[in-house]
């Protein structure tokens, strides 16, 4: 279902700052408010979700409007000829993904045995991944094919994402789980790990503005689009190959420890991004960036199913997701601008500091085990 969703999303998401940019000429601090309201509206959804899910002890409804919303988006981007439809199909896109994903993740972990959590959130990574990869993939063959014609593609995408609709429908189910308590968004219902952990992952995501800075500081470095595209697959490769034994490591290692080593990752990257001058080193950045995504991605929320009670996980990672979704809606606008005033290294050195931080904070505060039942496994 993911592995379908995902070859219709990364269809779009690699060129759609290309659109922007040189088909409708926007100028880069519209890119990042377009991406920031779209995808922190994606983040703000999946709190109403997920408690909604907890509330209503069901995930699969969820999941199925969220995968049916983003699917009938796609087509939509083909009728843009100016910023605003292009707005209107990233915000419905994201919308779908803010009513899936608490649901979707909370089902996996309603699916899974405690002692192989992050194993399970590392295959589903893992899956999400391989679909990127095809996806850019295609959408690479498409624009070869077509004369870099961009609506064909955001056209074919709409297939892909009738599938995973049809995968939802026939083959998806959830266990029956114990009727849950009266379940809010009050943070007070959460004990200290859950809030300090919000914090931090908050503090990173401040720094943490959209891949699409990256894709067009590859193309600013002297990439064409086709090999920004060719790199992005590469990065997703990396993440894909590596999502499920790191998920896997992390159920042995802790999550901390793991989630501390990609915020490095991250900052090497970024600072990487800002003081390259050869556009060579790209390749090398992206694959680094494939091992950051495939050390915190699925890690991030099996951690966040470890620090909350079963009855409470759909309102947790909707809390988190909402959380750090928030705090990239600044990220990314503070990256645009900083990129028109101060030029293109700037949004990366400012985010690869900030991610130095949060690792150290990670270490810091957080206890290196993260949930008693991790505890009673270990001991």
């Amino acid at each position: 279902m993911s592995l379908f969703t995902d070859i219709s999303s990364e269809m779009l998401y690699p060129i759609i700052p290309f659109f922007l940019t040189l088909v409708l000429g926007a100028p880069m601090v519209l890119v990042g408010l377009i991406e920031g309201v779209a995808e922190s509206t994606a983040n703000i959804l999946k709190v109403v979700s997920g408690w909604y899910s907890d509330k209503t002890n069901k995930r699969k409804p969820f999941v199925l409007a969220g995968y049916s919303i983003s699917a009938i988006s796609k087509p939509l981007m083909a009728l843009a000829y100016g910023w605003p439809l292009v707005l209107v199909a990233r915000v419905m896109d994201r919308t779908g993904k803010g009513l899936r994903t608490s649901a979707r993740d909370a089902l996996i972990a309603d699916s899974s045995d405690i002692a192989h959590r992050g194993r399970s959130f590392g295959l589903h990574r893992s899956m999400d991944t391989i679909g990127a990869v095809a996806g850019s993939l295609i959408a690479l063959g498409i624009l070869y094919l077509s004369g870099d014609n961009y609506r064909i593609v955001f056209l074919a995408a709409f297939i892909p994402g009738m599938l995973s609709i049809l995968l939802v429908t026939f083959f998806v189910s959830e266990r029956r789980r114990p009727k849950a308590e009266k379940i809010s968004f009050k943070l007070s219902n959460f004990d200290r790990d859950f809030k300090v952990f919000l914090l931090i992952t908050g503090i990173f995501a401040i720094g943490n503005s959209s891949n699409v800075f990256l894709i067009l500081r590859a193309e600013n470095l002297g990439f064409s689009v086709y090999m920004v595209i060719l790199s992005y697959i590469l990065f997703n490769i990396v993440s894909s190959l590596g999502s499920f034994p790191l998920g896997t490591l992390s159920d042995r290692w802790g999550r901390r420890n793991i989630m501390s080593a990609g915020f490095v990752v991250f900052g090497i990257v970024y600072f990487g991004f800002a003081w390259i001058q050869q556009s060579v080193y790209i390749w090398v950045l992206f694959i680094i960036y494939g091992l950051y995504e495939a050390l915190t991605k699925g890690i991030g929320k099996a951690y966040v199913v470890d620090l909350v009670p079963s009855d409470k996980r759909g309102t947790a990672l909707g809390i988190y997701h909402a959380a750090t979704g928030f705090m990239m809606l600044f990220a990314s606008i503070i990256a645009g601008l900083l990129w028109d005033i101060l030029g293109p290294a700037a949004p990366f050195i400012y985010g690869g500091v900030v991610a130095f931080l949060s690792s150290v904070l990670l270490i810091l505060f957080m206890p290196r085990r993260e949930s008693k039942g991790l505890k009673v496994l270990f001991s």
